[in-house]
């Protein structure tokens, strides 16, 4: 049987370092003990907040109900064909060493989403993305267990209903389903994408045919660390704000004013903005008030203080005020807030 503790300090179960406490906390290794730990909650009318990897939730006070961290583990081979490997991991998995895995097992695909923090679980709820690839682009099918009637139920990947950071776990089926395995449609012979600009200026000096999976995995490594801080350094949850999407004609309305502002087509109708930019233009970066906006990428904030939560979140909205004072954009938070 799973234990329970009462008073649980959170601070190290979260990336941003929040020292807030939850009433109980469980940790769960298969799928009996989690629905165990549902019981548990139900039992007593508990609230639940279900925590992987705390690198996508701003924790902003004390939690009164019940945490479960998932520490599902597992990863396999089930199936091929011709041309894909489908691979399964458990939600507990910590995303940046599946992907080492599958780069060492030949599997390919995830190369441009390496080094992202986080477990397996979380990344199909975010619709997780970087330097041109999101995980619906891998995606191949997820299981997850109804919290109200404790069935597993398996998602394909319209069921799913992916968007640019967000899924239907962030909408319809909020706080509905626990995820508890990934499977993941991965190539036998590499199909890199490296169209984005990041990608593109790092491999200029590389010779076309000399340029693989395991390099640009290591190029996006290299230019994550150059812009992003380690969380164990200095706590924050990588990119704060989503990059926002805005019409043709909003885009010509600012660049009349900010003729340099830095966007990226979706389609014939459609920019995104570099939220970065609009922080950075708007003179927020190295900005610090118990939270901080690091200095090296303005789209990060940092809490060097361990301060709870809500002094990242104060700094958060007036942000968004200013950008919106300023460019008549709205940012949107990418990380979840609790309670």
């Amino acid at each position: 049987m799973p234990l329970y503790l009462p008073h649980f300090n959170l601070q190290s179960y979260n990336t941003l370092a929040s020292p807030v406490c939850a009433d109980f906390f469980v940790a769960v290794k298969d799928e009996a003990e989690l629905i165990a730990a549902l019981k548990f909650a139900s039992e007593r009318n508990l609230p639940l907040l279900i925590l992987g990897g705390g690198s996508n939730i701003v924790l902003h006070d004390d939690f009164h109900g019940l945490v479960i961290h998932m520490q599902f583990v597992g990863r396999e081979l089930v199936r091929e064909d011709e041309e894909f490997y489908y691979v399964k991991a458990a939600a507990g998995e910590n995303w940046s060493d599946f992907v080492d895995y599958c780069l060492d097992e030949n599997f390919w695909g995830l190369e441009n989403l390496s080094l992202i923090p986080g477990s397996v679980g979380a990344a199909p709820i975010q619709n997780i993305g970087a330097y041109g690839v999101e995980l619906k682009d891998v995606f191949s099918e997820l299981t997850a267990l109804e919290i109200k009637s404790g069935l597993s139920i398996t998602f394909t990947e319209d069921a799913c209903q992916f968007d640019y950071r967000d899924s239907v776990f962030k909408n319809a089926l909020k706080d509905q389903f626990i995820i508890t395995s990934v499977t993941f449609k991965l190539t036998k012979q590499p199909r890199l994408k490296v169209h984005y600009p990041a990608l593109q200026t790092a491999l200029a000096e590389h010779q076309p045919e000399t340029i693989t999976p395991e390099l640009v995995s290591q190029i996006v490594c290299d230019i994550r660390r150059s812009k992003l801080p380690d969380p164990k350094q200095i706590p924050n949850v990588g990119s704060f704000f989503k990059n926002p999407v805005i019409s043709m004609e909003k885009l010509a309305e600012i660049q009349q004013h900010f003729p340099d502002v830095v966007y990226y087509s979706v389609n014939t109708s459609l920019v995104k903005l570099a939220a970065g930019w609009l922080i950075d233009r708007a003179g927020w970066k190295g900005f610090a008030q118990g939270a901080a906006v690091h200095a090296r990428q303005a789209l990060v904030l940092t809490n060097p203080e361990r301060l709870k939560g809500s002094a990242v979140l104060s700094l958060a909205e007036m942000i968004k005020a200013s950008i919106f004072k300023q460019f008549g954009v709205e940012l949107e938070q990418e990380p979840r807030n609790y309670p």
